[in-house]
């Protein structure tokens, strides 16, 4: 049984609680809030028997294992190193931290300290997305791989009406790249590599982040092309293209739906039953855990850092500057 803190008493706590909790592995000891308030009344709705108001105290305690991160992402990389430090594991919310600089010092502390540390990114490790790296040999020669996710924010209407709440604000690290886009960016990466060159456009908004953009990759032999958007819908698959078929992706973000198109017209189904899309990243989390590994090969600290690589790059040509860039 591994013993869970959480930081972060929002949406998406809930969401990973929900998939967290069909693992009879997993078990929720302590709920960190900056109100004890709200500490007390998340842990009486979800089973938990401690609280903290103090990140030094939840860390030094003897009741958690790991600690899974949802706080803004501004915050992530301050938050990881005191668990870390504390030898504390680390599940930490997608993007892993605001920049490369950061992303390089929670690895260091990994290491120093001999705890895991990985990257919430669900997707890549759901059942139907390593469905596509299994198959992708059948395909061919890949050529060209478009990752699409665009969801219009409900946090927008709010923008528009003069109200800049958490997902548009720099302060904490946002904007549509760093939410959205990185669905696309993290499974390019961790199936083609660190590219050769980077491109990227988009449209910025009053408050300092980007609403939407799109960002090209260059490799050798063939190409990436990565959407994203927080300020439309859209309902294009992802694809990826390759001489002898593509390989359609539902939702880059939470892959349902799996298939491959062959050129000669024949399409083979490559879904899996899956459970709730949260349960997997806790489910490779605790096995990690419990087999005595300090890194995810999957969700890997060379995919995290390659993706904040093009992340911190396409932000630099998009014209997104964060405060925690200059910390």
């Amino acid at each position: 049984m591994i013993r869970f803190g959480v930081i972060g008493t929002n949406k998406i706590t809930e969401m990973f609680l929900e998939g967290a909790n069909e693992l009879g592995e997993f078990t929720l000891a302590a709920v960190y809030s900056r109100t004890e308030e709200k500490a007390k009344e998340f842990a009486l709705k979800h089973g938990a028997e401690a609280t903290f108001t103090s990140l030094e105290e939840m860390a030094a305690s003897d009741v958690i294992d790991a600690v899974y991160i949802a706080s803004p992402n501004s915050l992530h990389a301050e938050q990881s190193i005191i668990f870390m430090n504390a030898g504390k594991h680390v599940l930490c919310e997608k993007p892993m931290a605001s920049n490369k600089a950061e992303v390089t010092t929670m690895i260091e502390a990994a290491k120093k300290n001999g705890v895991l540390l990985m990257e919430a990114m669900k997707s890549t490790v759901m059942p139907n997305m390593q469905m596509v790296h299994e198959n992708l040999h059948k395909i061919g020669k890949i050529r060209r791989f478009v990752a699409n996710y665009g969801q219009y924010s409900s946090r927008y209407d709010a923008y528009k009406e003069g109200t800049v709440l958490n997902a548009f604000n720099p302060e904490f690290s946002n904007g549509s790249l760093m939410d959205i886009g990185v669905y696309g960016v993290y499974p390019v990466v961790s199936m083609l590599g660190k590219p050769n060159s980077i491109k990227a456009e988009g449209v910025m908004l009053d408050s300092g982040v980007d609403g939407e953009g799109s960002i090209l990759l260059g490799y050798d032999d063939k190409e990436a092309v990565i959407m994203f958007s927080k300020i439309t819908d859209s309902h294009m698959p992802s694809e990826i293209q390759g001489e002898n078929g593509s390989i359609l992706i539902d939702k880059i973000g939470s892959p349902m739906n799996v298939t491959i198109q062959y050129r000669d017209g024949s399409v083979e189904d490559l879904s899996q039953p899956q459970q709730h899309t949260m349960l997997y990243e806790a489910k490779e989390f605790i096995r990690l855990i419990q087999s005595g590994k300090k890194e995810s090969y999957i969700n890997s600290h060379e995919n995290s850092l390659h993706s904040i690589e093009v992340m911190d790059e396409a932000r630099k040509q998009i014209g997104v500057v964060f405060p925690a860039d200059y910390r």
